[in-house]
Formats: C-alpha cells, sequence, structure tokens
C-alpha cells in the first residue's frame, strides 16, 4: 500500500495575492527602525521564516540587532500587514483548485511560513476555516522554510507523507522545502519568482497561477475515478 498522494500548499503568492503586502510591511517596519532598505531586497526574501527573513536582511546591510528589536520588527510587521490585509484576495482560480480537489477526494493542506496572527486574515479572504481545514503555520513547528517542517507535519495531519507529494508554491524557498522532503515541487509564478528560477530551484512543473494548475490538473493529479 502506497500513502495518498497530498497537495501541500503555500499559501501567501500561491493561494492569495499577499506578496507585495509583506513586502510593504517589512519595509514599512524596517522603517520605523530607522533601517532603510530597497524593496526589491525584502521580495527575494520573503517565504522564508520570519526569524531567517531578518538575519539574512541585516547580514546584508551589515549590522546587528539587539533580540528585543528584531522581535519588535517582527511585530510591526504583523501590524503594518493586517492594516493592509483588506486588500488582500485570492489569486485566480485558488477557490475553484481547491474545491476541484476535495471533489476528487484527493487530500490538501495549506503550510505557510507566517504566523496564525498574520495568515488567519488571509484565509478568511480565501474562504478557508483552519478549524475544519488542514492548516499548519510558523506558530506550530520549530522551523519554517527552507526547512521542510511545515510540509512534513501537513502531510502527516492529513495521514500521509510527504514523499511522492507535491509542495505547491511560488518561491525558491518553497522548492528547496519540497526537496528536502522528498516531495515533488510545483512552481507558480504569482508571486513574482522567474520560471528559471523556480526550475533551477527543484519545480517539476510551473504554471503561471492556481487557475493555471486546475487547467493543467490531468498533468499532476493520480487518477481517482474511471
Amino acid at each position: 500500500m502506497t500513502s495518498p498522494v497530498a497537495f501541500l500548499f503555500d499559501l501567501d503568492g500561491t493561494l492569495v495575492d499577499s506578496v507585495y503586502n509583506h513586502v510593504r510591511a517589512w519595509h514599512l517596519a524596517l522603517r520605523d527602525e530607522g533601517i532603510e532598505l530597497s524593496i526589491w531586497r525584502i521580495h527575494r526574501k520573503i517565504g522564508m521564516s520570519g526569524g531567517l527573513f531578518t538575519h539574512q536582511l541585516l547580514r546584508e546591510l551589515g549590522i546587528e540587532l539587539q533580540s528585543e528589536t528584531i522581535q519588535r520588527l517582527r511585530a510591526r510587521h504583523a501590524e503594518h500587514f493586517l492594516a493592509l490585509a483588506h486588500e488582500v484576495v485570492p489569486l485566480p482560480g485558488a477557490v475553484d483548485l481547491l474545491r476541484t480537489l476535495a471533489e476528487l477526494d484527493l487530500p490538501w493542506a495549506i503550510a505557510t511560513s507566517g504566523r496564525m496572527a498574520t495568515a488567519s486574515a488571509n484565509l478568511k479572504s480565501l474562504g478557508v476555516d483552519p478549524s475544519t481545514a488542514t492548516v499548519v503555520t510558523r506558530d506550530q513547528v520549530n522551523y519554517a522554510k527552507p526547512d521542510p517542517d511545515l510540509f512534513v507535519e501537513a502531510a502527516k495531519r492529513l495521514g500521509t507523507t510527504t514523499q511522492g507529494s507535491y509542495v505547491i508554491g511560488d518561491s525558491i524557498w518553497d522548492m528547496i522545502a519540497a526537496a528536502r522532503c522528498g516531495a515533488l515541487g510545483v512552481g507558480l509564478l504569482s508571486g513574482g519568482y522567474g520560471r528559471e528560477e523556480l526550475e533551477r530551484a527543484g519545480a517539476l512543473r510551473v504554471y503561471d497561477d492556481p487557475a493555471d494548475m486546475l487547467l493543467h490538473l490531468d498533468e499532476i493529479a493520480p487518477r481517482t475515478r474511471d
């Protein structure tokens, strides 16, 4: 008996159009601390855990901050993001894709590097209730992307494993995490990373957005009906 194939989704930039809201929120949080950083540099780190994100940015800047300042940065990012949360909408085809997977009896889950404080607004826009759907956030694992803990835990809650399952994400960090846990990476262009970047990071297939993935679902979905 083989384990069921699961579809393990990232959230920001994969199912909801929120990447640039996060970029803006981090930009404002850094500015609050007197740190000026080009927005494009922030975008390249979206998808990592907040801690790793912060440390990498500071390494690029060549500065050190006290742990209290880093904690304050994370808190300010969450505040700024929630102030912009009303702008977040599902990406084209996201709701239909999740519904179709459910209709085909194909298990799916959402695994996000965001904490529930920020993820809850995105889930609400998507119409996903974390009390009934399988949702794993940064609060619930030891390490976030590019470590695979989020996806491993999501697969476990679905009663399966990451081996042979799909990790669907918009960033290279999703693809690296997929490779680390034996999953097959599926990249989406809806978060701002390029096709070649995602493929170099290990993406088996790359689609424009959830709507494009749904259109080509028969390329990757196991057959559940005759």
